[in-house]
């Protein structure tokens, strides 16, 4: 019996992608079926190149293709769509920005990490350092000296370290330098962060946002519109008060909550193997309930973590194997699948139904719209 395309196309159709609850076909993910001499030749287009169920959704495709009768091999290519160019940052995909109600909550630590997890789960990343009053990026990625370099098109190229590209005020001034400026020449530079440098094709930008609520924050997403938010918080219910007042400000500015990640959570004795509430416990989880916030997860205080930023390797790369890199590692997952839900429920609205994201090749001309 020969298999024909539409067969093969009605067994996708049974294949749920497991981060949108939706059949391939039903979802546009199905970008290209051909039947030849009973091996079947399939591209299934990802919503992220970090989709943390690649494994799973291979295994679904191969096996419902498989069973469509006259089929006997199956080459299936999974990638994800060329980001839409954007006028201000070109090929960019997703802008998320890190936050946190206040200082001091280690949401630097986190912006770098998740950037570096993402990265490291096939992602191209950049990471954009907005704390323009503390800029600890260079410091954490081992580029104290880094000097970005200006390209033909005068456009700054950033710094790359881990696979990471990167931008920070911190590469522009001495670092005992105190950035004593104002809120226009803040706006400034973060307006040159975003439309001066040369970020080139990315999944996703990571933006370390200024803690609070300032007017660094609404710089940027008048600049351009945050894809989407992460909120870094402690467990004390104080500090709660104060996430509250930055997720209210994100919504203000119509920019959509990924979760919250709860740090220093709790201190894990490695003498003893127990678990102590430094802070006391915790009652984050049952804040995000109430508000319907998504708790990504919490992270232990660890004593690799500060010697190691401060030598240049934060942790996912000083220590992989270990139980932070393992957290972070499931946050990214997290983050990108959550990522890609609202990306997909944007497209969705805009475009009625008829796809999924609306991206095409980078320096492809726009579809005609009527």
């Amino acid at each position: 019996m020969t298999a024909t395309a539409d067969q093969v196309r009605a067994a996708l159709a049974t294949v749920v992608e497991p981060d949108l609850g939706k059949d391939l076909v039903a979802a546009r993910l199905v970008r290209g079926v051909e039947v030849s001499d009973g091996t079947a030749k399939v591209r299934v287009a990802l919503t992220t190149p970090a989709h943390p169920h690649q494994a799973q959704l291979r295994q679904a495709v191969d096996q419902a293709v498989r069973g469509v009768a006259g089929i006997r091999d199956v080459e299936l290519s999974l990638a994800a769509d060329a980001p839409e160019v954007q006028p201000k940052l070109g090929p960019v995909r997703h802008v998320i920005g890190i936050g946190a109600g206040k200082g001091g909550v280690g949401k630097s630590t986190v912006a770098v990490n998740l950037a570096l997890a993402l990265s490291q789960a096939g992602a191209k990343v950049g990471l954009l350092d907005a704390d323009i009053y503390g800029p600890s990026v260079p410091i954490m990625l081992g580029l104290r000296d880094a000097k970005p370099a200006v390209n033909a098109a005068r456009k700054i190229v950033p710094a790359e370290r881990y696979g990471l590209k990167c931008i920070s005020i911190g590469f522009m001034i001495d670092e005992d330098t105190a950035v004593a400026w104002r809120g226009p020449m803040v706006a400034r530079a973060v307006t040159q962060f975003i439309e001066d440098v040369a970020w080139g094709e990315l999944d996703y930008l990571i933006v370390d946002l200024p803690p609070g609520t300032g007017d660094i924050i609404l710089s940027l997403c008048q600049a351009i519109p945050l894809s989407g938010a992460v909120v870094v918080t402690t467990p004390q219910d104080v500090a709660f008060a104060d996430v509250l007042r930055a997720v209210k400000m994100f919504g203000m500015l119509n920019v959509e909550m990924i979760g919250l990640v709860e740090n220093m959570s709790y201190f894990h004795c490695p003498d003893n193997g127990k678990d102590y509430p430094i802070f006391g416990p915790s009652h984050t989880a049952d804040h995000a309930e109430k508000h319907g916030l998504q708790l990504l997860g919490k992270l232990p205080l660890d004593m690799a973590v500060s010697p190691n930023a401060d030598a240049g390797r934060p942790i996912v790369v000083a220590e992989p194997n270990s139980q932070q890199a393992a957290m972070y590692r499931e946050m990214a997952g997290q983050v990108a699948t959550k990522q890609a839900q609202l990306a997909f429920a944007k497209a969705e609205k805009a475009n009625a139904g008829k796809g999924f994201f609306t991206t095409r090749p980078a320096g492809a001309p726009a579809p005609h719209k009527p």
